[in-house]
This record gives C-alpha cells, structure tokens and sequence, in this order.
C-alpha cells in the first residue's frame, strides 16, 4: 500500500490534505471534526491583533456559480478573518494541538504592517504548540481596505520585509500565503524567498464579482441592496492555481522553495496534478465546504489507489514529476503531427463537433446527409475543439501522424521543420532577428 504520509517543512502529516484556512477552521469544534474525518493537517482562519474587534456582516456572505447540474463551480466569499477573540482563538489552539500531535496545524496571521504588530502577536502563537504560521497575504477584501491581506500581497517590498520580521521573532516555519491578485506571481514568491520564507502556499482567493441581482441592481451576495467584490475559490480556480504553482517551481529564481498548492482541489485527481506540478502537500475548503469533512476519505482512498497503480510508493515519488515538462510556447515541438478521428461506434450524432468546427474553427469534419460525421484530414489543424465540446468520452481521439507521412493539410513531410530555432514561426527567432 502506498504510504501517504507527508513530510512538509519537516512537518509531518498522515496524508497531504489540509484543510485551508477558511470558515472551516475556524474553531475547535470544527477542526477537532475534520481530524476525526481524516485530514492530515488544517490551517486555523486567520488570527488578527488585538484591538478593534473584526465584525462581519450579519447577511448572506457567499455568491455562487453553479453547473447545469447545479454542481457548484465557484464560491464568492466576503466573509472578513475570524470575528473571535484571539485568547479563545489560541487557548483552543493549545488544546487541539495537544490531542492531535500527529496531524499538521498551522495558524493563519494577519495583523497591521508595522514590526510591533508582529512581533507582539508571534510568541503568543508560538506558545500555542502549532507546527508554523502562515502569512495571509492574500485576502482580497474588506481587510485589504484596511491595508492588509492583498494590500500587502501585491507588494514584494512588503512581503519581504514582513517574512523577515516573522523569522526574526518566530522559530517555527513560515509560510507566505500568496494573492493571485497580480500580473506576475513569481515577484512576490522571489520576495517570500528573499525574506527567509519556509515556503509559500497559493493561491489566495481571487477579486470577484460573482452575479448581479438584476431586479435590485446591486452586487450578489446582497446587504440591505448593496453588494461588493469577494474572494472567488472552487472548482472554477483550479487552472489559474495550477498555473501560478507551476511558474514559481520552475523559475531558477525560488528553486527549491517547497509550495503548499491550493485552488479548486476537488478530488484524488486534483491533488495529484498540483503535487505534480511541484506542491508538497494541498490546502482544501470549497470541497469540505461543499460536500463536508468526509470528502476527505475519498480523496486518501483515490490516492493510494493511483500510487499503487502507479507504483508510487510515497508522495514524493510523484512530487514536481512534471515540472520538466512545463515549457514556454517557443520550445513546443512543431514536428509532432497529430488529425482528429471520430469512432463511428461510439457517435450519438449531436453533430456538436460540425457546429464548433464549422462556425468557430476550420472546417474541417464533414457531414453526411444521415448525419455521419467524419474528419477532412486536408483541413484539421488538430486544435483538438471537437474533443472538447463531444459529449462522449473518447468518440473523438488525437492521433498522432507517422514521422516521413505527409500532412494532407500542409503538403510538409511529418518532421520537416529541421531547425525549429531558428525557423522563422518561432517568436524567439523573430525577436533575435529584430
């Protein structure tokens, strides 16, 4: 059996699924259910200073997009840190972590970016027992008004002065919460980096707007008619996340810089594909949030089970596999040939393939006047938009043309572009050439 035990920052977890720090884990009661269900670790809600209580609004604090299916695809939040007393917060804390000491638990901060702030507040986590503390440096509302959360994010100089005070007055591991909230993701991990982070975990929520109520014209979800931009998560975020996690494993600039991956991660198969891309371990809240802690048990039994398909007999077997394979679009291989082929057996005849080629792409699959449908080789390009729109699981494949076979489309032998460097398609060659 496959040994799904996790050793992140030297923190170790019976498995790699935490729990994000959201609603979730807000309290004892909750995170003392979710260890009982199965989770390897949680990130407690975020913890503030002391001072000015946190109030949040006493309505609806979630927006939502749903599937056809109503299968709910992302979640809009304007729900602020925890709205509870720090003391409560860090004697539960205490007490958790002493009865669970093999489960990883991590406390979320976010508190004013001035060093007294920091340092008052960080021994006082300290002393609770947890295994490390995590930056929130992305929240992306009501906190972020205040000059914290993504205020902060979005500004490397801060990120690394801040992760410095945090080493400074704090032994255990740091963690950087990063926002996606901005143009390039891999500035802010380099200032993580820069300022002595353990790691950094991403992403945070995403600025959002989820619908309109269009008989009120304000902003769902609605506060006495009016609305603002919360924090998107879910399913829906799942490509932006995996992108942003992938650029910061392969940039030479934060190499080695270990990365808890979070965004969308659903199921077994989720949490495979962002550790493959280069994350330890995976946070997870619209999941439990959705279907409830025991979504967990689904997620170890699929693992294990891949692993041992897989041969896989740890985590890190599998662990940034592959990252080597994340290429910029220049050094993509334009001799790999592939044609679309569509299973008459498997057709049902919808015909979506003809719309989508015919209105939208390039002409390239035929209709027959009962309704067979079959690829012009001369005109598909491979962009592979039939496989996509096909209701049908594999009725259509790509199939990869022999090296030396001619490309009806083209007229070019498969394997013709004999300099791919310097061929005057490739971007590179033209800038080098300019």
């Amino acid at each position: 059996m496959a040994d799904l035990t996790t050793d992140f920052l030297g923190i170790k977890s019976p498995n790699p699924f935490w729990l994000a720090s959201a609603p979730p884990t807000d309290k004892e009661y909750n995170v003392r259910r979710a260890f009982e269900a199965g989770w390897g670790g949680v990130v407690w809600k975020t913890l503030g200073s002391e001072g000015p209580p946190v109030v949040n609004v006493n309505g609806p604090r979630y927006g939502a997009i749903w599937g056809a299916d109503r299968r709910l695809l992302g979640l809009n939040n304007i729900e602020l840190i925890t709205d509870r007393d720090l003391f409560t917060n860090l004697e539960e804390i205490t007490r958790v972590k002493k009865d669970y000491p093999d489960r990883a638990l991590i406390v979320s901060i976010m508190v004013p970016c001035d060093e007294e702030s920091w340092k008052a507040i960080l021994p006082l986590v300290e002393e609770t027992g947890a295994d490390g503390i995590e930056l929130n440096f992305g929240c992306p509302h009501g906190m972020a008004e205040r000059g914290m959360g993504s205020a902060v994010g979005q500004v490397p100089e801060y990120i690394q002065m801040v992760t410095e005070w945090c080493k400074k007055y704090y032994s255990k591991p740091v963690i950087v919460k990063l926002t996606p909230n901005i143009t390039d993701i891999r500035n802010p991990a380099r200032a993580a980096f820069a300022g002595g982070a353990d790691a950094v975990s991403l992403i945070n929520t995403i600025n959002s707007i989820t619908s309109v109520n269009l008989d009120a014209m304000s902003p769902e979800p609605m506060i006495d008619g009016k609305g603002t931009h919360g924090g998107y998560c879910g399913p829906a975020v799942k490509p932006i996340a995996m992108n942003m996690v992938a650029e910061i494993a392969r940039d030479p600039q934060t190499h080695g810089l270990p990365i808890s991956g979070i965004g969308g991660v659903t199921t077994w198969r989720d949490a495979a594909e962002f550790m493959a891309l280069g994350a330890g371990n995976v946070q997870v809240c619209t999941a439990a949030m959705t279907y409830g802690f025991k979504v967990v048990q689904e997620m170890i039994s699929g693992l294990s089970q891949w692993m041992d398909e897989k041969g896989y007999t740890a985590t890190s077997d599998f662990i940034g596999k592959a990252v080597p394979n994340v290429t910029d679009w220049q050094y993509l291989n334009l001799n790999y040939v592939t044609k679309a082929q569509i299973s008459q057996d498997d057709c049902i005849k919808c015909g979506r393939c003809y719309a989508a080629c015919e209105d939208t792409s390039h002409q390239a699959i035929a209709m027959s006047a009962d309704r067979t449908f079959t690829v012009k080789d001369e005109e598909c390009v491979a962009c592979n938009l039939c496989v996509n729109v096909c209701p049908v699981e594999n009725c259509i494949t790509m199939v990869e043309m022999a090296q030396g076979a001619v490309d009806p489309r083209t007229g070019r032998e498969v394997g013709d572009y004999a300099n791919w460097t310097t061929h005057p398609n490739n971007p590179s060659a033209n800038l080098a050439a300019e």
